[in-house]
């Protein structure tokens, strides 16, 4: 299968946002050995949803992507639900689609493999665990894991756009440090199904707590919706679920299910006319002042301010 050159990359980028194949490519590129490029994902304006189609396209770049926002990452063996923050290692030997599924914030850059030979550590890509042929290397991070990727990327994107004459070489030592930030978290966090017992339950998890959406009408009401329904589903104790997820995202059950009905909340408010009182309903409050004391926690603003804000 041919490759998916960086070009066409570009090309898609341009597109999306607008701006000129100059304005993409970083100064002093072209005297380097191989390829590096840093985006913000917000600035990108790209599509939300949609469907993969056959084949699976493989590309010819490495990709490190921070996620804030819920997407779907789809692979020919299976598919991954990532719900933010969360680290994604992309490699030409893995073929998959990215499906966002609301509008994305956070980072990611490219590069090719010629990018790290001229480093002294001697790196072979291919032969780092991160980047290993097998598994599905998605690392759903802690505040404190997420904080410290992001500061990696504020400083790539500042380095980037910097006169520094041996910037390319800083630049190399971050793109180190976010691989080996995923190969510490790799025993424990790796969603596959060959992988640990702890990994296969957080998987199988997330994709219970993702059928259960989108809402599509006001009569629509979630089954399952306490951590408690989640573990009685899964055929596991409550408190060996919630030590699970504590592992391998840092998060609680509560705190995921949580999140993942806020997130609903909000596409249900930007993208439907639906009272309060059945956007309530549908998530399972038991009346709109419950709902709004929710809604207000998880996003700092109430409901209806929330609405208008997007209506303006």
């Amino acid at each position: 299968m041919p490759a998916v050159p960086l070009a066409e990359l570009y090309q898609e980028l341009t597109t999306c946002t607008g701006t000129g194949l100059s304005g993409l490519l970083p100064s002093g590129i072209q005297q380097e050995v191989g390829h590096f490029n840093v985006f913000n994902l917000a600035d990108l304006g790209l599509p939300i949803g949609g469907k993969p189609t056959a084949p699976y396209p493989c590309r010819a770049f490495y990709k490190i992507s921070l996620l804030n926002s819920h997407s779907r990452l789809e692979y020919p063996e299976g598919a991954v639900e990532v719900i933010g923050p969360a680290l994604v290692f992309s490699t030409p030997k893995v073929l998959h689609y990215w499906l966002p599924r609301e509008r994305q914030t956070g980072q990611f850059c490219v590069f090719t493999a010629d990018f790290l030979r001229p480093t002294s550590s001697g790196v072979v890509l291919d032969e780092l665990p991160i980047f290993k042929a097998t598994g599905y290397p998605v690392f759903h991070l802690s505040a404190v894991e997420a904080a410290r990727a992001a500061v990696i990327f504020e400083r790539m994107q500042e380095e980037i756009a910097s006169d520094y004459a041996y910037k390319y070489d800083l630049l190399r030592t971050y793109v180190l440090e976010l691989i080996h930030l995923g190969q510490k978290r790799q025993p424990a966090t790796a969603l596959h199904p060959a992988h640990s017992a702890p990994a296969r339950l957080t998987s199988r998890f997330i994709e219970l707590l993702e059928q259960q959406f989108p809402l599509e009408s006001p009569q629509q009401l979630l089954r399952l919706r306490t951590a408690t329904d989640y573990a009685d589903r899964l055929a596991v104790h409550v408190n060996h679920l919630n030590k699970v997820l504590r592992e391998t995202t840092g998060r609680t059950t509560t705190d995921l299910i949580m999140g993942r009905i806020g997130q609903e909340a909000q596409a249900l408010l930007r993208q439907t006319h639906w009272t309060m009182a059945e956007i309530a309903d549908s998530l399972g409050f038991t009346d709109v002042a419950h709902f709004s004391h929710f809604f207000k926690r998880h996003a700092a603003v109430a409901p209806g301010a929330f609405r208008n804000q997007v209506l303006v």
